[in-house]
């Protein structure tokens, strides 16, 4: 009972956030809600495991960086949560996002043959599932819902209209979901950067976490390429979008899920290096 008064509290504040943006537009909504987090985030999410991520990511930085790059971090992560309730501009524009080798988009359209996208929550992740969608991959997308019960139907519902039609609920019910749609034709695009609690424990920055081995296991089975996709945002609060190659399997590899899960995280550590202040510090991935 507890926890539902403070879910509806919480849904009812952010629903009051969002249409105070609604109302005061993009561009003054990324600013307050940039400040904002920058004042408030470590009074919701410990400071402590952002620091240590970040000595993870990067041993050598001085407290001075790590605080940088963590209000940095918090900047970019009032802006995504705000840009949600404006995802229908987003669908509808295209000059605020930069797409580095489209003709990586151009050869899976051509080849007609599902793959695999993998990446981690940077910038403002929504975006590349968006992009991919609007480029007229057949796209699915595998999705963690909300906790919160009173506001994960208008994320689910703002996903599904503006991002990728086709959601995908993580779970057993989800797998199968995933084999199904790959089946008709449909790749996939997943998060592979969090903890999961059946997964693996795999080496990522010198250190096990569990990791989910989903991507590994279609791979197997049926033989799709790992594409890796990444997003940055700007300093003027616009984005490039980056379609990696495809990650090189060997055939000797092939069917060892752990060995190409370690592939995969060394490919998402690149990714967060290049600037650790665009990845989501505050989720606890060695726990």
């Amino acid at each position: 009972m507890k926890k539902n008064i403070y879910y509806l509290s919480q849904s009812i504040i952010i629903y009051l956030f969002f249409l105070i943006s609604k109302i005061i537009g993009l561009k003054l909504s990324r600013a307050f809600f940039s400040y904002i987090f920058k004042k408030v985030g470590n009074i919701f999410k410990s400071k402590k495991i952002i620091f240590e991520n970040l000595d993870k990511i990067l041993p050598n930085a001085t407290i001075s960086e790590k605080e940088i790059l963590m209000n940095k971090m918090w900047s970019n992560y009032g802006k995504t949560f705000i840009e949600y309730v404006h995802l229908n501009y987003f669908k509808k524009k295209s000059d605020h996002i930069e797409i580095k080798n489209k003709k990586a988009i151009d050869e899976i359209l051509k080849k007609n043959k599902p793959v695999i996208f993998i990446s981690g929550h940077f910038a403002n992740y929504e975006l590349m599932s968006m992009e991919l969608s609007k480029a007229k991959v057949k796209l699915a997308t595998i999705y963690r819902p909300l906790n919160n019960i009173f506001l994960n139907p208008f994320m689910e519902y703002m996903r599904k209209t503006f991002v990728c039609k086709n959601q995908i609920k993580k779970g057993l019910r989800g797998v199968k979901e995933t084999l199904e749609h790959i089946k008709k034709g449909y790749s996939i695009a997943l998060m592979v950067d969090q903890r999961v609690g059946e997964g693996p424990r795999v080496k990522f920055f010198n250190s096990n976490a569990h990791t989910t081995t989903l991507p590994a296991q279609l791979l197997t089975r049926f033989d799709c390429d790992i594409v890796p996709i990444y997003i940055s945002r700007t300093i003027d609060d616009k984005f490039k979008l980056e379609i990696l190659e495809p990650i090189q399997i060997s055939e000797n590899i092939k069917g060892n899920k752990e060995v190409i899960t370690e592939k995969i995280n060394e490919i998402i550590e690149k990714l967060i290096l290049r600037d650790p202040s665009q990845w989501i510090l505050t989720h606890n991935r060695w726990k």
